[in-house]
C-alpha cells in the first residue's frame, strides 16, 4: 500500500507532523470525508485512528471553510439533529439560557449553522454511512 501524506506547514515553513489534512492511498478501502475543527483533541484522535487503520480520508475544517451550514440538511437526514448537536462542549455552555431553551430540530439546525463548534466532532462521511462522534470501537465495527 502506497501512502502519500499532505501535512500542514507552520508559518516558518516547517512541516507539522501532528496534523494531516489529507491522505491519498492506493488500496481497496474508499476515501472518506472527515469534517471537524483542526484544534479539537477528538479530531486528532480520530484522524490518527483512520491513519493507523489504513483508511484514506480528506479533512475538512468546517469552522474555517464555512461549509457546515451547507451540509447540515444532509447530515440531519442521515444522523438526526439530536446526534449532531454537541451539548457537552464549551460553545453550548457559552450560549444564553434563551438559546439553550426549548431546542427542537429547526432551532438546533439554526444554532449549528450559526455556531459550527456546536456540531459534534468528527463527522465522518463514508459515502454510504455518516458517523458522528469518535469511538474507536464503534468505528472499527462500522468501517471494517
Amino acid at each position: 500500500m502506497t501512502k502519500h501524506v499532505s501535512l500542514v506547514s507552520t508559518a516558518a515553513g516547517e512541516v507539522n507532523p501532528t496534523f494531516r489534512i489529507g491522505i491519498e492511498m492506493t488500496s481497496e478501502k474508499p476515501a472518506f470525508s472527515c469534517f471537524g475543527i483542526k484544534n479539537c483533541d477528538t479530531m486528532k484522535k480520530a484522524m490518527s485512528w483512520l491513519t493507523e487503520n489504513g483508511f484514506a480520508y480528506e479533512f475538512i475544517d468546517y469552522k474555517k471553510t464555512g461549509i457546515a451550514a451547507a451540509h447540515l440538511p444532509d447530515w440531519n437526514a442521515r444522523a438526526g439533529w439530536d446526534k449532531l448537536l454537541n451539548t457537552r462542549g464549551l460553545m453550548w455552555k457559552k450560549l444564553s439560557d434563551d438559546e439553550r431553551a426549548a431546542v427542537d430540530e429547526q432551532k438546533a439546525l439554526k444554532l449549528m449553522a450559526q455556531y459550527p463548534a456546536l456540531i459534534k466532532r468528527p463527522v465522518l462521511d463514508t459515502g454510504s454511512k455518516l458517523l458522528v462522534g469518535f469511538s474507536p470501537e464503534s468505528w472499527a465495527a462500522e468501517l471494517k
